[in-house]
């Protein structure tokens, strides 16, 4: 095979030719989250495996995998209802709020060189 340099994850893993259940679940989950969002898949991958390594000493002790589960659904819920109590109403109005938000968002793959425009470029649109 041929050499391929990139720093996108999905692109990486597009590459990999694997046969093992879990891994094609990993770069199913990683297609899916580029699909969906267009950003994120080392993150998706990182997160997924930490979530599969939490959980191995619990197979390991004989947990069933439902118990498991289940656990990870509890944490979900608690989660959520976390968010909910934290959240808050923005006002689409309020530039200072959504640059805030903006810059936020859009930190992950553009150059600080041109955050500034390209925040403005975003609230624009």
């Amino acid at each position: 095979g041929g050499i391929v340099m990139t720093n996108d994850g999905n692109c990486i893993l597009r590459e990999v030719d694997v046969s093992h259940p879990a891994a094609k679940s990993m770069i199913e989950l990683s297609r899916a989250q580029d699909e969906e969002v267009g950003d994120g898949t080392t993150s998706v991958i990182i997160l997924s495996g930490e979530i599969l390594g939490a959980a191995e000493p619990l197979l390991e002790r004989n947990f069933h995998p439902t118990v498991i589960v289940r656990g990870y659904m509890r944490a979900l819920q608690t989660a959520l209802d976390t968010c909910n109590t934290i959240c808050r109403t923005i006002d689409v109005n309020n530039d200072a709020e959504m640059r805030e938000i903006v810059t936020s968002a859009i930190g992950t793959k553009f150059s600080s060189r041109w955050g500034y425009q390209m925040v403005d470029l975003a609230i624009n649109a």
